[in-house]
């Protein structure tokens, strides 16, 4: 591990950074250019005291993970993020197999739609970034670990997965969700992790074997999601997917058309967060 290589990278490209640039006000009084170590931290889903070590040079090595949360953070390239994990005395991820990294050009969209529940998936369904909104709408998808991290893997393995969607909906959602992990293995080839998710599910659930087996492909969704929220009940909403080829993510953002009863829960949805109305 490079300390006072990593140190140097991170205040440079932090110094890079505007307010405008992430979503933030610009306010007053800044000290120094670019944004403050407290506002990177919480970009980068961590304490500012920990960010402000690795920053000066005395932070312990930190792990990958850590690492891909700092690069999504500072909106880094993907050469960017390589160098990152050089400087942090890890190998640098295999950009065909691993795609945790977001963009900076998607990071720019997702910034610019905190007031909207928009978030990025992986492939193989792992949420990486998720607005505040979508948190509330959806719960936080993005604490998982292992094979947990994938919705297509929670979602034929654990029941409660699915008690955010209508259940008249469900049938469609596996269907989608075994057709795109295939699409992916395919793409992606044997030993993949797509591929070893796959086998993994053929063998642990029998709903996702039988589906794998009638070899669909090209499913997709209409339109419109039916979501029950645990506060506003059932809301119908539009899901629009941008892609993202190189990365292999999508960024999905959930709408509601003006003047219906499920655009006031989204409004509504907006103004609670994620709190529980009182009783």
């Amino acid at each position: 591990m490079d300390q006072t290589g990593l140190a140097a990278f991170l205040r440079t490209r932090r110094e890079a950074l505007q307010p405008a640039d992430v979503g933030f006000p610009a306010g007053h009084r800044r000290r120094t250019p670019g944004l403050r170590r407290e506002e990177v931290a919480v970009l980068c889903q961590m304490s500012t005291d920990y960010y402000s070590r690795l920053e000066r040079g005395r932070g312990p090595r930190p792990s990958e993970q850590m690492i891909a949360s700092i690069a999504r953070g500072l909106r880094l390239t993907l050469d960017e993020r390589d160098h990152l994990f050089v400087l942090a005395g890890h190998n640098a991820p295999a950009r065909a197999t691993r795609s945790d990294h977001v963009n900076a050009g998607m990071m720019r969209i997702l910034d610019r739609l905190q007031d909207t529940p928009a978030q990025i998936v992986t492939g193989i369904g792992e949420t990486l970034v998720q607005t505040p909104l979508a948190v509330a709408l959806l719960g936080d998808q993005t604490h998982f670990t292992g094979p947990e991290r994938s919705l297509f893997h929670r979602w034929f393995t654990d029941p409660g997965e699915r008690g955010r969607y209508v259940p008249e909906d469900h049938a469609t959602h596996s269907r989608v969700y075994v057709a795109q992990l295939r699409a992916v293995a395919a793409r992606e080839g044997s030993g993949s992790r797509a591929d070893l998710l796959a086998r993994e599910l053929r063998t642990a659930s029998p709903e996702f074997a039988a589906l794998w087996a009638r070899h669909e492909v090209g499913v997709t969704y209409t339109n419109r999601k039916g979501i029950i929220h645990p506060e506003l009940g059932r809301i119908s909403l539009y899901c629009q997917t941008l892609v993202d080829p190189d990365q292999s993510q999508s960024l999905l953002v959930f709408t509601a058309t003006p003047g219906t009863e499920d655009h006031d829960k989204l409004q509504l949805l907006s103004v609670i967060g994620s709190q529980h109305l009182a009783t």
